[in-house]
């Protein structure tokens, strides 16, 4: 297996073996259009679920719970307190359950303290709280916000200083910007909590795949660059060939990041259900499994679309195409050969029936 995987890699680098993904890039359009309106659909509804950093709110952990953790006591107590609040309760390690609510006063925390301690049967020692404020929330969102945007910004003006070619930035910012709206319109369609970590995990989802397109967009530099020299391959086919020679790689670096990426999103969410490795892991697992599928089937063939609209390349084009039609550049020589040859005829006759002296007739 492990030869004949390292053959099929080695066919795909030498051009033996070929996959025209750029020739098949309106399908790959298609899919990520599809992948994007239906992400942000999930958006719109249900939405995504600010964690507690983001909206402000109260926050009380019971730990050292004995037994089953019963999420709907806690609840229960919450509204017996303050009926007129929705609190969301989730699993924290092994023994611990976190409840957040909307903003309450001083007396409300205490007394909501004091019915969990007396529900789960803890000491007050193993019963904390936390208030955050809406104008830190709303700091933090803006920063999130900001953080993004900037890093967005940066990509695109060292990528065009990097490769002197304002396309393969464009591209790659298109890029990015489907990896991220399609990773968080599936983290809200999931409906866990968007937290600090989440963020943190979009930014680093931006950052794997703007690394696996700049390793393919490399390769398309180096194979393009004598295109116009030459009148047997394509820009798209000379391009396809960078995308085929890098895809074992992008597999492999894929893979081999996903794999323990993985290994922390099950352990987080199903084993130990803390909160900060499954946010962080759904993330990277999405962005990196998106990110992987652009730098392939999107980044590359959006830079080739922008590409053929120069009219050096289209003319390129054209005349490689043109050149593989059977018998054209004869059919041509001939027409053009014998357009020559009834010209040529036709002078001769114009100059011979000029040098022909004029018969004078004859009187019987």
């Amino acid at each position: 297996m492990a030869v004949g995987f390292a053959q099929w890699g080695n066919d795909l680098y030498t051009g033996r073996r070929s996959y025209d993904i750029v020739g098949h890039r309106r399908a790959f359009y298609l899919a990520s259009a599809i992948l994007v309106l239906i992400s942000g659909f999930l958006l719109v509804k249900p939405g995504l679920n600010p964690g507690i950093e983001f909206r402000g709110g109260s926050e009380f952990v019971v730990s050292g719970i004995e037994g089953e953790r019963d999420q709907q006591l806690a609840i229960d107590t919450v509204l017996a307190v303050a009926s007129q609040e929705s609190p969301e309760v989730t699993n924290l390690g092994g023994d611990s359950l976190r409840i957040q609510v909307a903003e309450l006063t001083d007396a409300e925390l205490k007394e909501v303290a004091s019915a969990l301690q007396a529900a789960f049967d803890v000491s007050q020692d193993e019963i904390t709280t936390q208030f955050v404020g809406p104008t830190w929330g709303a700091d933090v969102s803006s920063k999130a916000i900001s953080g993004i945007v900037v890093f967005l910004v940066f990509v695109s003006v060292v990528m065009t200083a990097y490769f002197r070619n304002w396309r393969m930035a464009l591209a790659a910012l298109i890029a990015l910007i489907h990896d991220l709206v399609i990773t968080v319109g599936l983290y809200a369609g999931v409906g866990w909590e968007v937290t600090p970590a989440t963020v943190i995990g979009f930014l680093t989802i931006l950052g794997y795949s703007i690394y696996d397109t700049v390793v393919v967009f490399d390769k398309v530099r180096e194979n393009t660059a004598d295109t116009l020299d030459q009148t047997r391959f394509t820009y798209a086919e000379k391009a396809n060939l960078a995308v085929n020679q890098t895809l074992v790689r992008s597999i492999n670096t894929s893979v081999v990041a996903l794999l323990p990426v993985s290994a922390i999103l099950f352990v987080g969410a199903f084993i130990l259900g803390a909160g900060t490795l499954r946010d962080i892991a759904l993330a990277l697992f999405v962005g990196m499994l998106v990110g992987a599928y652009s730098s392939i089937f999107l980044a590359t063939p959006l830079e080739v679309s922008l590409r053929e609209r120069e009219p050096r390349i289209k003319a390129h084009t054209a005349k490689v195409l043109a050149s593989r039609v059977p018998g054209a550049e004869g059919e041509a020589v001939a027409a053009a050969s014998t357009v020559r040859a009834v010209g040529q005829l036709r002078a001769g006759a114009h100059q011979g029936q000029a040098a022909q002296p004029k018969r004078r007739k004859r009187s019987r």
